[in-house]
């Protein structure tokens, strides 16, 4: 009895520190593009405007910015932001998961690596809304589903131009306000 108590410690112990080891890989995902930086960042805004379903562009940061004016030096990393108010107004709407707004809104990144290769991360929203009950969880399989619609490209297609943000404070923000949750 001592073996199989000890045995099924052992095991849920590994299965804990395999589930702890392999959660940001779940969590988030990252794929390489096949385009430039601002031919990636054109597409996927032309793609979010395109989806339907409310989604709008609510800005386009570069987080890179604050590190080089304090004299550092990073590879390109822009944010692209969007909203859509069809899904952001249930979760908005309800006290018990309000605190989800710090989600919004929802954010792609674009990114170069020394690689010389252009990449894009997001997070797994259809994983993260299962962890926060029925209503996100469904909100967030349709957010999940719109993002793989974001980033899918039509390379026969030319690419768009960029949408560029109006000039706003709080480095580099901007970008349709309809658009902002």
């Amino acid at each position: 009895m001592l073996k199989f108590v000890g045995g099924f410690v052992a095991g849920m112990a590994f299965i804990g520190i395999l589930a702890w080891n392999m959660m940001g890989g779940l969590m988030f995902t990252e794929r390489p593009s096949q385009f430039g930086l601002e031919e990636t960042i054109a597409r996927i805004q032309q793609n979010i405007q395109n989806t339907g379903n409310g989604w709008a562009l609510s800005g386009l940061r570069n987080p890179g910015k604050a590190v080089e004016a304090d004299g550092g030096n990073v590879l390109p990393v822009m944010m692209i932001e969007a909203c859509s108010t069809k899904y952001s107004g249930p979760i908005l709407k309800e006290d018990n998961i309000r605190f989800l707004s710090i989600l919004m809104p929802c954010k792609i990144s674009v990114y170069k690596k020394n690689d010389g290769k252009i990449y894009i991360g997001m997070m797994n929203a259809g994983l993260m809304g299962k962890m926060f009950g029925p209503l996100v969880g469904e909100i967030m399989g349709h957010v999940a589903a719109d993002q793989a619609k974001f980033v899918t490209f039509d390379a026969s297609k030319p690419a768009p131009p960029m949408v560029k943000p109006a000039p706003a404070g709080g480095g580099g923000a901007g970008g349709a306000a309809a658009g902002g949750c």
